[in-house]
């Protein structure tokens, strides 16, 4: 009988440069919601100003996630509101992070199911819900500098069923009136504390 060679298995890095793939978490989003600031400041300041900005840092944003999210800290980091329940991390690279929750997300009530895994979340399909994707990440310079670092934000929304339908389409007028609040007052706190502690 012939030798073989154990099969190795190959692990690739995420590539810095490209935007995290939401398409395999949310692949068909009934909203999406993405902004985008470019800075002088370095892909790790960037992200460094990112991972500490805190609810308090951004005015009505910062307000709206607490009314949303009730027991939240005033001063909470979005980088703990993010990794904690009910979110849970989905993916994480140097300078990327993918997170997802599940549940009737138009209610007043806290009613989001806690996950064990990433694979979980991919199956979640309880008719009159939803599952959300919320992605930040870091694009680098271009070398030539036409393009500066940025920081990126993406939010994907997936109802299930006919109730989760309904219930998704309940919040689309507060999503279209407020999502601006994510560039304006979330992103641009993190870009101005980067450029402030440089």
């Amino acid at each position: 009988m012939p030798d073989h060679e154990p099969m190795m298995a190959i692990t690739l890095k995420p590539r810095p440069d490209v935007p995290p793939d939401l398409d395999k978490w949310l692949p068909d989003p009934a909203l999406r919601v993405v902004h985008r600031r470019e800075s002088d400041a370095s892909v790790e300041e960037l992200w460094e100003a990112a991972r500490h900005t805190r609810l308090s840092d951004t005015a009505v944003l910062g307000r709206l996630v607490r009314w949303r999210i009730p027991d939240l800290a005033r001063d909470a980091g979005f980088d703990d509101l993010f990794r904690q329940p009910p979110f849970m991390v989905l993916e994480e690279a140097p300078h990327l992070l993918v997170s997802g929750l599940v549940g009737r997300i138009w209610t007043l009530r806290r009613d989001y199911p806690q996950l064990e895994s990433p694979q979980e979340f991919r199956e979640w399909h309880q008719g009159g819900s939803a599952r959300v994707v919320i992605a930040n990440w870091i694009t680098p310079p271009d070398a030539d500098g036409a393009r500066r670092a940025a920081l990126n934000a993406e939010a994907r929304v997936e109802p299930i069923g006919a109730r989760g339908r309904v219930g998704v389409s309940a919040i689309r007028p507060l999503v279209r009136s407020f999502q601006h609040l994510v560039g304006s007052d979330g992103i641009n706190a993190a870009v101005r504390r980067a450029e402030r502690d440089r």
